[in-house]
This record gives structure tokens, C-alpha cells and sequence, in this order.
């Protein structure tokens, strides 16, 4: 399987990386045989160097730098904060209009890949800013509700942390549907019986970064996660509605 390409010139590379795809090996799922780094490394002939995460069910955007110089440039933006990150989720509930999500996150390790991190590192600040672009109510009772209700959002995360935007939309009561660890679970189990969703709703979008070599702004965008867009359509809304919306990224 070949993963689609959005940019490629000889200094980077980006594609869009399908939801349930590991970056690269992981100690956390041993079994796992593919990743987007071996795969994108075989389709263009050469090794590629990672230079920020995206968490294995989440779906897009996806960079990667053609030699250690370029990299270690990008990972320098994503580590000042100057790449700009536009992500879209289906969560829970009717979110707010848009808020500013300031809540610092501490980071959470996991017993094997993280067994040599300090465990008693203080919290640290994370950022995210959001805006709802749409709702709906379905006539299903889930829960102590009669009617399910969901919410598109389009989520621009200042700082990066491990899981933020899963967490911090957790933390105001609107989880991300398909969070296995900080969503519903009665919400996952309703959209996966009822229109066959599996995974999670959320997906990276648009990255804008500086070019690592001419220092000119550079526009990634990739297509609407297709899961996301087929849950949409059957909620109400047409291929024409999510296209001008995530088209529109001001």
C-alpha cells in the first residue's frame, strides 16, 4: 500500500497517514509489521527521518525530513511552536461556539516505551484553541439522554503534548468520539453498532511550516479523514457542506 503523497521536493516529504497506522516501531505493539516510516522510506527509494507524532488512530498530515539536517531543522519549529497545526474532530455533546483550552497536561508514560522517563516531572503547559463548525442530534437514546448529540470542531493546538487535544477535550466534557481512554465509552459503542465508525474522529488536516532550506511558508493541506466525512453524510450533512468548511482555515 502506498501512502498518498501531498508534498515531496528533495529536502521533505509529507503524505497522509491512514487512521490505525503506527509511525514507526513501536515496544508498545510488537506484533504491528507496517509503519508509515518503513513505507514511505520504500515508496520514494530513500530513508526518511521523523519530526513530530501523530498518534496511531489519528488520520493525516504526516512529515518527514530527507536527511538529519532538514530534520533536526523542522523538529526546531515544531519545538518553538512556529508550525501551525489545524485538526478536525467529532465529539460529544454541543460544544461551545469556540473557547481557549489553557490547562497544563502531565504527561503520561507508558510502562514499556517510557520506563526510563523521570515519573516526576511537573505538569506542563498546553494550549488549544477551538472553534464548532456544526452539530448534531440524532433520535437515539444513549445513556440518560433520549437524543445523541455530536459536534464538529476545528481544533488549532499551540503547544504539542502527548495526547492534548484527546485530553483536553476530555477535560471540558466533549470527548473526542472513538477515545478508547478519555472519551465515552457508551458514545464509542453507539457510533461503532449503530453506522459501523471505527477509530477515532480526529484528524490533522493542514500543517503550515517555514521549508526547512528557502525559509518560504509552506502550505500542507490533505483531504477530509473519508470515516469522518461517510459519518457526516449519514448524519445530515453533504460532501459539499465539509468541503467548504475545512477549505476554510482563517
Amino acid at each position: 500500500m502506498n501512502l498518498p503523497i501531498i508534498y515531496q521536493d528533495e529536502h521533505i516529504v509529507a503524505v497522509h497517514k491512514p487512521s490505525g497506522l503506527l509511525v514507526h516501531r513501536s515496544l508498545i505493539d510488537k506484533r504491528e509489521t507496517e509503519f508509515a516510516m518503513q513505507m514511505v522510506r520504500d515508496q520514494i527509494g530513500q530513508h526518511v527521518y521523523t519530526v513530530h507524532r501523530l498518534d496511531r488512530p489519528t488520520s493525516g498530515v504526516l512529515l518527514f525530513g530527507l536527511s538529519s539536517e532538514v530534520a533536526r531543522r523542522l523538529t526546531e519549529q515544531f519545538t518553538q511552536k512556529h508550525i501551525e497545526k489545524t485538526y478536525y474532530a467529532i465529539v460529544r455533546g454541543y460544544a461551545p461556539e469556540q473557547g481557549d483550552i489553557d490547562y497544563a497536561l502531565k504527561e503520561k508514560l507508558d510502562k514499556i516505551a517510557d520506563k526510563m522517563a523521570n515519573k516526576d516531572k511537573e505538569a506542563q503547559d498546553a494550549r488549544t484553541l477551538f472553534k464548532r463548525l456544526g452539530t448534531f442530534e440524532l433520535p437515539f437514546a444513549v445513556g440518560r439522554y433520549q437524543t445523541a448529540r455530536y459536534s464538529l470542531v476545528r481544533l488549532n493546538p499551540l503547544t504539542g503534548r502527548k495526547h492534548q487535544l484527546r485530553r483536553h477535550m476530555a477535560h471540558i466534557r466533549h470527548p473526542i468520539v472513538g477515545d478508547t481512554t478519555h472519551g465515552d465509552g457508551k458514545q464509542n459503542k453507539f457510533v461503532r453498532d449503530e453506522f459501523g465508525f471505527n477509530g477515532l474522529a480526529l484528524t490533522c488536516q493542514a500543517m503550515h511550516i517555514s521549508h526547512p532550506i528557502s525559509g518560504e511558508p509552506l502550505a500542507l493541506k490533505t483531504a477530509f479523514d473519508d470515516r469522518m466525512e461517510g459519518l457526516l453524510t449519514r448524519w445530515g450533512w453533504d460532501h459539499c457542506d465539509i468541503r467548504k468548511i475545512t477549505e476554510s482555515l482563517e
